[in-house]
């Protein structure tokens, strides 16, 4: 039996082709560092991991995902992510990731606070692949980076769950549970401004809750709602309203938008072909109804 290294390992599971979905693989061996340092402070007593990226380590979410997405499990106004960034820095040292960890310094106020891991794709690369340069598609000055967001002022109703994770070493992590995860998707749907890009992660990751009959955490989808100012009548936010809205939204989605989005994450994009309005729509109904 050969003797392979925990990255390594890790590396393996992702049956890589080419240097780009070994990009993609690098990438998320990163994130699952960055969760493994953030696991050995207090982060996760004051913290729940959520979005694609807590879907796809935790839940198998068979898409590629770029930010690592948190939010406080109550409001804090004195939470500072600069507290952490040395831990998840340590963290990557210590597997020989050689990696900047700072705060984003935005110029507007905010509730979210935002972080970046950054450091050489193709080292990096070199380092757990054992490929030489050089790399097809990859540039020596190329960039690795992971973005941190965390939301320092959470909408209430969300419920909770640790997980667990064996590599690279065993750690756990506090996440949303399925149906909190599911309302903040919907969210998502309904509410994200698109201007021109339209997020085809959102439908990908939408049909996966249905296809795992995950039901919706509606107290939590409609606190999201009212915080966000996309809901201002004052009756409970019932399921018949739920899919009203994802109905009305749908007449207003460039599906061509869509599938060109979401082609970079995913490795079939046979699983795309039938998207369209009417597609969305009946699998919502058929689904959501029954929840």
């Amino acid at each position: 039996m050969r003797d392979i290294s925990p990255l390594g390992s890790m590396l393996e599971k992702y049956q890589c082709k080419n240097d780009a979905e070994r990009r993609d693989a690098l990438r998320e061996i990163v994130q699952e560092l960055a969760l493994l340092g953030l696991s050995r402070t207090s982060f996760f007593s004051h913290a729940a991991f959520y979005g694609g990226t807590a879907l796809r380590i935790f839940h198998g979410l068979e898409r590629f995902s770029e930010y690592l997405d948190f939010s406080l499990l109550k409001p804090m106004p004195d939470f500072r992510v600069d507290d952490y960034l040395e831990p998840v820095r340590d963290e990557l040292a210590a597997w020989g990731f050689e990696m900047k960890v700072e705060r984003k310094v935005k110029t507007t106020e905010s509730a979210v606070q935002s972080a970046f891991i950054k450091g050489g794709t193709l080292i990096h690369l070199v380092k757990i692949a054992s490929i030489n340069p050089p790399v097809a598609g990859i540039s020596p000055h190329e960039q690795l980076k992971v973005k941190l967001e965390i939301d320092t002022d959470p909408p209430g109703g969300a419920g909770y769950e640790v997980k667990y994770r064996l590599n690279p070493l065993p750690f756990s992590a506090k996440l949303y549970d399925r149906p909190s995860l599911f309302a903040g998707k919907i969210h998502a749907l309904l509410c994200r401004g698109w201007k021109k890009c339209v997020k085809g992660r959102d439908f990908f990751d939408y049909l996966w809750y249905l296809s795992h009959d995950i039901p919706v955490n509606a107290l939590h989808l409609e606190a999201r709602m009212r915080q966000s100012g996309h809901l201002v009548e004052q009756k409970p936010l019932g399921r018949k309203d739920i899919l009203g809205l994802i109905e009305q939204r749908m007449t207003v989605v460039d599906f061509d938008q869509v599938k060109k989005d979401i082609i970079p994450y995913i490795k079939d994009t046979r699983s795309i072909e039938l998207w369209s309005p009417e597609f969305f729509n009946a699998v919502s109904r058929e689904h959501l109804q029954t929840m």
